[in-house]
């Protein structure tokens, strides 16, 4: 019988091996592996158990996690463009400084999650949950962030520079510094946000969403 460090060491090293595109690790239990630096463009990975894994430094260029489990993985400095992570279950990850410009992130769980200076220009964020999450510095350009759950998000001096946010949930999010100039805010709720030096320049504004918010214009 195969214990669980022995599974573990046979799927490490099917993925390590140049084949490894060619494998369908989809739904497999990846939970804790070790796959730092690892080259995993293209990967099929939907479904799979990557809770606690140590991705950091590894390179997921279209690679499929579509309704992983990724909570609490690490993914520091990961390059992850066009990856996609539909539904995927980030909650309480670490994705300080991760890459993950143009990526499909629709209705992903990224709660409490860590993205500060994270790059994320392109990336499509519609309906996911960034509540609590970390987007200190990060890099937001012309991102998709439609009807996205940002309550109490911390995303100060972020670039959302052209970013769509229509009808997304800022509520109690700081937004300190950021970079909103031309960023589409229609019928966002921003009930207590904090936008104290925020550039919104050419910005558009909700339509009556705003309730007592703490915005000066520098």
């Amino acid at each position: 019988m195969i214990n669980y460090a022995d599974k573990q060491e046979f799927i490490l090293s099917q993925i390590t091996q140049k084949s490894f595109q060619r494998e369908d690790f989809s739904g497999c239990d990846l939970s804790g592996i070790d796959l730092r630096a690892v080259d995993l463009s293209g990967i099929n990975l939907i479904g799979a158990d990557l809770s606690g894994a140590n991705l950091s430094g590894s390179v997921l260029v279209g690679a499929n996690l579509s309704g992983a489990n990724l909570s609490g993985a690490n993914l520091q400095s990961a390059y992850l463009y066009e990856a996609s992570l539909c539904e995927a279950n980030l909650k309480n990850a670490d994705l300080t400084r991760a890459n993950l410009c143009c990526a499909f992130l629709w209705r992903v769980n990224l709660t409490k999650s860590k993205l500060w200076g994270a790059s994320l220009c392109g990336a499509d964020l519609s309906e996911a949950n960034l509540s609590e999450a970390n987007l200190i510095e990060a890099s937001l350009i012309e991102a998709n962030l439609m009807r996205a759950n940002l309550i109490q998000a911390k995303l100060c001096g972020a670039i959302l520079l052209e970013a769509n946010l229509k009808k997304a949930n800022l509520t109690s999010a700081d937004l300190t510094s950021a970079n909103l100039t031309e960023a589409n805010l229609s019928g966002a709720n921003l009930w207590e946000a904090n936008l104290i030096h925020a550039k919104l320049w050419d910005a558009v504004m909700p339509d009556g969403t705003i309730q007592y918010p703490q915005i000066m214009f520098c």
